[in-house]
């Protein structure tokens, strides 16, 4: 019984924690470009790729 009086507040923090950790992500814009990340990858970027060596 008294184990819980030390889990109960650190669980508490610890979900704070993580609340406030979203929040923050929330607000500075960590989640408003949901798709360009994803198409990113698709886009063929020519950065010297004809100028890179390459291995044998």
């Amino acid at each position: 019984m008294t184990t819980l009086v030390y889990l109960i507040p650190v669980a508490l923090f610890l979900g704070a924690l993580g609340l406030s950790g979203f929040l923050w992500a929330l607000r500075s814009g960590q989640y408003e470009d949901l798709d360009g990340a994803a198409e990113r990858i698709l886009i063929d970027s020519d950065d010297g790729a004809e100028n890179a060596p390459r291995s044998k």
